[in-house]
Protein backbone atom coordinates (compact mmCIF):
# COMPACT_ATOMS: atom_id res chain seq x y z
CA UNK A 1 0.00 0.00 0.00
CA UNK A 2 1.38 3.62 -0.91
CA UNK A 3 1.52 6.30 1.24
CA UNK A 4 -1.15 8.02 0.20
CA UNK A 5 -3.82 5.09 0.05
CA UNK A 6 -2.26 5.03 4.27
CA UNK A 7 -3.58 7.96 4.55
CA UNK A 8 -7.16 7.12 3.10
CA UNK A 9 -7.31 4.36 5.93
CA UNK A 10 -5.98 6.40 8.20
CA UNK A 11 -8.42 8.96 7.95
CA UNK A 12 -11.47 6.29 7.77
CA UNK A 13 -10.51 5.06 11.27
CA UNK A 14 -10.14 8.94 12.99
CA UNK A 15 -13.10 10.22 10.79
CA UNK A 16 -14.92 6.66 11.60
CA UNK A 17 -13.65 7.08 15.68
CA UNK A 18 -15.54 10.66 15.14
CA UNK A 19 -18.63 9.51 14.12
CA UNK A 20 -18.40 11.21 10.71
CA UNK A 21 -20.17 9.45 7.71
CA UNK A 22 -18.17 8.38 5.06
CA UNK A 23 -17.89 7.14 1.38
CA UNK A 24 -14.97 4.42 0.63
CA UNK A 25 -13.79 4.95 -2.90
CA UNK A 26 -11.53 2.53 -5.57
CA UNK A 27 -10.70 2.57 -8.74
CA UNK A 28 -11.73 -0.64 -9.69
CA UNK A 29 -10.85 -0.47 -13.94
CA UNK A 30 -9.46 1.96 -16.00
CA UNK A 31 -9.27 1.93 -19.87
CA UNK A 32 -6.92 4.79 -21.76
CA UNK A 33 -5.18 7.16 -20.24
CA UNK A 34 -6.13 7.54 -16.23
CA UNK A 35 -4.39 9.13 -13.80
CA UNK A 36 -4.88 6.89 -11.08
CA UNK A 37 -4.11 3.02 -11.20
CA UNK A 38 -7.16 0.32 -10.59
CA UNK A 39 -7.00 -0.32 -6.51
CA UNK A 40 -5.93 3.41 -5.79
CA UNK A 41 -8.39 4.89 -2.81
CA UNK A 42 -10.27 8.37 -1.83
CA UNK A 43 -12.43 8.96 1.30
CA UNK A 44 -15.19 11.59 1.12
CA UNK A 45 -16.44 12.36 4.48
CA UNK A 46 -20.01 13.50 4.71
CA UNK A 47 -19.32 17.01 4.82
CA UNK A 48 -16.96 17.07 1.52
CA UNK A 49 -13.32 16.85 3.37
CA UNK A 50 -11.39 14.18 1.11
CA UNK A 51 -7.99 12.45 1.72
CA UNK A 52 -6.73 10.49 -1.52
CA UNK A 53 -7.80 10.90 -4.99
CA UNK A 54 -9.03 8.80 -7.72
CA UNK A 55 -8.37 11.13 -11.04
CA UNK A 56 -7.06 14.99 -11.68
CA UNK A 57 -9.68 16.67 -9.10
CA UNK A 58 -12.71 16.87 -11.89
CA UNK A 59 -13.67 13.87 -10.91
CA UNK A 60 -13.17 14.19 -6.99
CA UNK A 61 -15.20 17.49 -7.09
CA UNK A 62 -17.80 15.62 -8.84
CA UNK A 63 -18.27 12.73 -6.37
CA UNK A 64 -18.24 15.52 -3.63
CA UNK A 65 -20.64 17.24 -4.68
CA UNK A 66 -23.19 14.50 -5.15
CA UNK A 67 -22.29 13.39 -1.48
CA UNK A 68 -22.97 16.78 -0.32
CA UNK A 69 -26.39 16.92 -2.28
CA UNK A 70 -27.40 13.69 -0.34
CA UNK A 71 -27.43 11.20 -3.33
CA UNK A 72 -25.98 8.44 -1.36
CA UNK A 73 -27.28 9.27 1.91
CA UNK A 74 -29.01 6.17 3.98
CA UNK A 75 -27.74 4.10 1.50
CA UNK A 76 -25.03 0.99 2.51
CA UNK A 77 -24.37 -1.14 -0.03
CA UNK A 78 -21.65 -0.97 -2.36
CA UNK A 79 -22.29 0.36 -6.26
CA UNK A 80 -20.40 1.04 -9.42
CA UNK A 81 -19.73 4.61 -10.50
CA UNK A 82 -18.27 5.09 -14.33
CA UNK A 83 -16.72 8.54 -15.61
CA UNK A 84 -15.23 8.87 -19.36
CA UNK A 85 -17.46 6.87 -21.27
CA UNK A 86 -18.39 9.07 -23.89
CA UNK A 87 -15.57 11.60 -25.42
CA UNK A 88 -17.81 14.44 -23.86
CA UNK A 89 -17.53 13.31 -20.86
CA UNK A 90 -14.26 12.16 -20.95
CA UNK A 91 -13.40 16.04 -21.43
CA UNK A 92 -15.86 17.12 -19.32
CA UNK A 93 -14.04 15.57 -16.18
CA UNK A 94 -10.47 16.22 -17.45
CA UNK A 95 -9.71 12.50 -18.65
CA UNK A 96 -6.50 12.64 -20.82
CA UNK A 97 -7.04 10.31 -24.47
CA UNK A 98 -10.86 9.13 -23.62
CA UNK A 99 -9.54 7.64 -20.46
CA UNK A 100 -12.38 5.97 -18.65
CA UNK A 101 -12.59 5.19 -14.61
CA UNK A 102 -14.78 2.99 -13.09
CA UNK A 103 -14.70 3.20 -9.33
CA UNK A 104 -16.43 1.22 -6.56
CA UNK A 105 -17.80 3.39 -4.30
CA UNK A 106 -19.02 2.08 -0.30
CA UNK A 107 -20.80 4.36 1.71
CA UNK A 108 -20.90 2.25 4.88
CA UNK A 109 -17.88 0.56 4.82
CA UNK A 110 -17.57 -1.10 8.55
CA UNK A 111 -14.70 0.05 10.87
CA UNK A 112 -13.94 -3.62 12.78
CA UNK A 113 -13.17 -4.24 9.26
CA UNK A 114 -10.84 -1.43 8.65
CA UNK A 115 -9.34 -1.48 11.60
CA UNK A 116 -8.46 -5.16 11.07
CA UNK A 117 -7.09 -4.00 7.89
CA UNK A 118 -4.79 -1.46 9.53
CA UNK A 119 -3.47 -4.14 12.61
CA UNK A 120 -2.45 -6.18 9.81
CA UNK A 121 -0.65 -3.50 7.94
CA UNK A 122 1.52 -2.22 10.92
CA UNK A 123 2.20 -5.71 11.98
CA UNK A 124 4.27 -5.95 8.87
CA UNK A 125 1.53 -8.42 6.82
CA UNK A 126 -0.13 -8.77 3.18
CA UNK A 127 -3.82 -8.61 3.13
CA UNK A 128 -6.72 -9.37 0.60
CA UNK A 129 -9.55 -7.23 0.73
CA UNK A 130 -12.53 -8.41 -1.12
CA UNK A 131 -15.90 -6.72 -1.61
CA UNK A 132 -18.45 -8.37 -3.02
CA UNK A 133 -21.12 -5.49 -4.81
CA UNK A 134 -24.22 -8.49 -5.09
CA UNK A 135 -24.07 -9.15 -1.29
CA UNK A 136 -22.12 -5.98 0.18
CA UNK A 137 -19.91 -8.52 1.88
CA UNK A 138 -16.76 -6.97 2.78
CA UNK A 139 -14.38 -9.99 3.93
CA UNK A 140 -10.23 -9.56 4.88
CA UNK A 141 -7.83 -12.69 4.56
CA UNK A 142 -4.33 -13.32 4.80
CA UNK A 143 -2.82 -12.10 1.59
CA UNK A 144 0.42 -12.87 -0.30
CA UNK A 145 3.23 -11.43 -2.50
CA UNK A 146 1.63 -13.26 -5.81
CA UNK A 147 -2.04 -11.26 -4.90
CA UNK A 148 -2.91 -9.07 -7.65
CA UNK A 149 -6.29 -6.83 -7.87
CA UNK A 150 -8.92 -9.11 -9.42
CA UNK A 151 -12.63 -7.32 -10.86
CA UNK A 152 -15.30 -9.00 -12.64
CA UNK A 153 -17.67 -6.00 -12.31
CA UNK A 154 -19.76 -8.00 -9.13
CA UNK A 155 -16.46 -9.40 -6.95
CA UNK A 156 -13.69 -6.21 -6.36
CA UNK A 157 -10.06 -8.17 -4.26
CA UNK A 158 -7.56 -5.64 -3.74
CA UNK A 159 -4.26 -6.72 -2.08
CA UNK A 160 -2.78 -4.57 0.47
CA UNK A 161 1.15 -4.72 2.36
CA UNK A 162 2.62 -3.03 4.69
CA UNK A 163 4.64 0.09 4.15
CA UNK A 164 7.43 0.39 0.90
CA UNK A 165 10.30 0.66 3.00
CA UNK A 166 14.14 1.52 2.41
CA UNK A 167 17.10 1.13 4.29
CA UNK A 168 19.97 3.07 3.68
CA UNK A 169 23.75 1.86 4.41
CA UNK A 170 25.43 5.11 5.19
CA UNK A 171 24.30 8.91 6.54
CA UNK A 172 26.32 10.90 4.04
CA UNK A 173 24.97 13.85 2.16
CA UNK A 174 23.70 11.34 -0.66
CA UNK A 175 21.84 9.34 2.23
CA UNK A 176 20.08 13.19 3.27
CA UNK A 177 18.76 13.61 -0.35
CA UNK A 178 17.80 10.42 -0.76
CA UNK A 179 15.90 9.79 2.65
CA UNK A 180 14.00 13.23 1.92
CA UNK A 181 12.90 11.99 -1.69
CA UNK A 182 12.15 8.56 -0.53
CA UNK A 183 10.01 9.85 2.49
CA UNK A 184 8.07 12.38 -0.37
CA UNK A 185 7.13 8.74 -1.95
CA UNK A 186 5.77 7.14 0.96
CA UNK A 187 8.69 4.95 1.90
CA UNK A 188 9.35 4.24 5.62
CA UNK A 189 13.03 5.02 5.70
CA UNK A 190 15.93 3.31 7.99
CA UNK A 191 19.42 4.62 8.38
CA UNK A 192 22.44 2.28 9.55
CA UNK A 193 26.03 3.99 9.96
CA UNK A 194 28.16 2.61 12.90
CA UNK A 195 30.59 5.58 12.01
CA UNK A 196 29.71 7.91 15.07
CA UNK A 197 31.05 11.17 12.80
CA UNK A 198 28.54 10.17 10.52
CA UNK A 199 25.78 8.67 12.59
CA UNK A 200 25.82 11.72 14.84
CA UNK A 201 25.05 14.75 12.06
CA UNK A 202 22.18 12.43 11.11
CA UNK A 203 19.23 15.17 11.20
CA UNK A 204 15.97 13.70 8.58
CA UNK A 205 13.03 13.87 10.43
CA UNK A 206 10.93 11.14 10.18
CA UNK A 207 13.41 8.62 9.40
CA UNK A 208 14.88 5.77 11.75
CA UNK A 209 18.01 5.02 12.87
CA UNK A 210 19.26 1.34 13.06
CA UNK A 211 21.86 1.16 15.52
CA UNK A 212 24.48 -1.39 15.17
CA UNK A 213 26.24 -3.11 12.01
CA UNK A 214 24.77 -2.75 8.09
CA UNK A 215 24.48 -6.95 8.01
CA UNK A 216 22.58 -6.62 11.64
CA UNK A 217 20.51 -4.13 9.99
CA UNK A 218 19.16 -6.24 6.93
CA UNK A 219 18.59 -9.07 9.23
CA UNK A 220 17.22 -6.75 12.06
CA UNK A 221 14.75 -5.06 9.40
CA UNK A 222 13.60 -8.99 7.96
CA UNK A 223 13.43 -7.79 4.49
CA UNK A 224 10.02 -8.50 1.96
CA UNK A 225 9.23 -7.66 -1.39
CA UNK A 226 8.11 -4.07 -0.57
CA UNK A 227 11.70 -3.45 0.83
CA UNK A 228 14.92 -1.37 -1.08
CA UNK A 229 18.22 -1.53 0.08
CA UNK A 230 20.88 1.13 -1.13
CA UNK A 231 24.53 1.11 0.31
CA UNK A 232 26.12 3.76 -0.01
CA UNK A 233 29.03 4.11 2.59
CA UNK A 234 31.57 3.99 -0.65
CA UNK A 235 33.41 1.67 2.34
CA UNK A 236 33.45 -1.89 0.75
CA UNK A 237 34.11 -3.38 4.29
CA UNK A 238 30.31 -1.70 5.27
CA UNK A 239 28.32 -1.66 2.05
CA UNK A 240 29.81 -5.17 1.55
CA UNK A 241 28.19 -6.88 4.73
CA UNK A 242 24.66 -4.94 4.09
CA UNK A 243 24.92 -6.96 0.48
CA UNK A 244 25.66 -10.19 1.58
CA UNK A 245 22.44 -10.30 3.38
CA UNK A 246 19.99 -7.96 1.16
CA UNK A 247 20.51 -10.04 -2.18
CA UNK A 248 19.91 -13.12 -0.38
CA UNK A 249 16.63 -11.44 1.12
CA UNK A 250 13.08 -11.12 -1.20
CA UNK A 251 14.14 -7.20 -1.44
CA UNK A 252 12.57 -5.71 -4.63
CA UNK A 253 15.87 -3.55 -5.27
CA UNK A 254 19.24 -3.55 -3.95
CA UNK A 255 22.02 -0.83 -4.76
CA UNK A 256 25.24 0.23 -3.68
CA UNK A 257 27.30 3.34 -5.21
CA UNK A 258 30.23 3.31 -7.03
CA UNK A 259 32.00 3.02 -10.44
CA UNK A 260 31.64 0.04 -12.99
CA UNK A 261 34.86 -0.65 -12.83
CA UNK A 262 34.28 -1.23 -8.88
CA UNK A 263 31.32 -2.35 -8.96
CA UNK A 264 32.78 -5.03 -11.62
CA UNK A 265 35.59 -5.73 -8.34
CA UNK A 266 32.51 -6.03 -5.82
CA UNK A 267 30.82 -8.97 -7.78
CA UNK A 268 33.63 -10.85 -8.70
CA UNK A 269 34.34 -10.39 -4.50
CA UNK A 270 31.16 -11.58 -3.45
CA UNK A 271 31.44 -14.47 -5.65
CA UNK A 272 34.56 -15.46 -4.66
CA UNK A 273 34.74 -15.40 -1.18
CA UNK A 274 30.65 -15.36 -0.35
CA UNK A 275 28.04 -17.62 -0.12
CA UNK A 276 26.39 -15.98 -2.59
CA UNK A 277 25.21 -17.59 -5.74
CA UNK A 278 25.31 -15.92 -9.43
CA UNK A 279 21.19 -15.49 -9.81
CA UNK A 280 21.70 -12.95 -6.47
CA UNK A 281 24.71 -11.47 -6.97
CA UNK A 282 23.31 -10.38 -10.46
CA UNK A 283 20.23 -8.71 -8.76
CA UNK A 284 22.94 -5.98 -7.51
CA UNK A 285 21.96 -2.44 -9.44
CA UNK A 286 26.01 -1.03 -9.71
CA UNK A 287 26.32 1.43 -9.97
CA UNK A 288 23.38 2.02 -8.52
CA UNK A 289 20.58 4.77 -10.19
CA UNK A 290 19.68 5.15 -14.18
CA UNK A 291 22.69 7.05 -15.75
CA UNK A 292 21.28 10.29 -16.40
CA UNK A 293 24.34 12.49 -16.11
CA UNK A 294 24.14 12.65 -12.30
CA UNK A 295 27.05 14.77 -10.49
CA UNK A 296 26.09 16.21 -7.56
CA UNK A 297 24.62 14.61 -4.35
CA UNK A 298 20.59 15.59 -5.16
CA UNK A 299 20.82 14.48 -8.61
CA UNK A 300 22.24 10.96 -7.69
CA UNK A 301 19.63 11.11 -5.33
CA UNK A 302 17.25 11.63 -7.96
CA UNK A 303 18.25 8.76 -10.27
CA UNK A 304 18.60 6.25 -7.76
CA UNK A 305 14.83 6.82 -7.02
CA UNK A 306 13.70 6.62 -10.68
CA UNK A 307 15.36 3.27 -11.26
CA UNK A 308 14.15 2.04 -7.59
CA UNK A 309 10.44 2.98 -9.26
CA UNK A 310 10.96 1.24 -12.08
CA UNK A 311 12.05 -1.62 -10.28
CA UNK A 312 8.74 -1.50 -7.94
CA UNK A 313 6.44 -0.99 -11.10
CA UNK A 314 8.06 -4.09 -13.28
CA UNK A 315 9.34 -1.25 -15.94
CA UNK A 316 12.60 -1.90 -17.08
CA UNK A 317 14.36 1.30 -17.57
CA UNK A 318 17.62 0.77 -18.77
CA UNK A 319 19.13 -2.13 -20.84
CA UNK A 320 20.93 -4.70 -18.61
CA UNK A 321 23.21 -7.75 -19.85
CA UNK A 322 22.74 -10.16 -16.63
CA UNK A 323 24.41 -12.97 -17.97
CA UNK A 324 22.45 -15.49 -15.67
CA UNK A 325 18.95 -14.07 -16.35
CA UNK A 326 17.36 -14.83 -19.19
CA UNK A 327 14.57 -12.56 -18.15
CA UNK A 328 16.33 -9.24 -18.01
CA UNK A 329 16.35 -6.31 -20.58
CA UNK A 330 19.16 -6.77 -22.70
CA UNK A 331 21.24 -4.40 -25.23
CA UNK A 332 20.08 -5.26 -28.65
Amino acid sequence: MDGLDMQVLEATLRWSAGGHRFTLVTVARTWGSAPRPPGAWMVIRGDGQVIGSVSGGCIEDDLIQRILAGEFAGQTMPRIVRYGVSADEAHRFGLPCGGTLELVLEPAPEQALLTDLAERLTAGQLALRCVDLGSGCVTISPGSATDSLEWDGQKLSTPHGPAWRLLIIGAGQISHYLATMALALGYRVYICDPRSEYAGTWQVPGTHYVAGMPDDAVIELNLDPRSAVVALTHDPKLDDMALLEALKSPAFYVGALGSHANNDKRRARLLEYFDLSASEVDRLHGPVGLPIGSRTPPEIAVSILAEMTSEKNGVCARPRIVINDPHACHIP
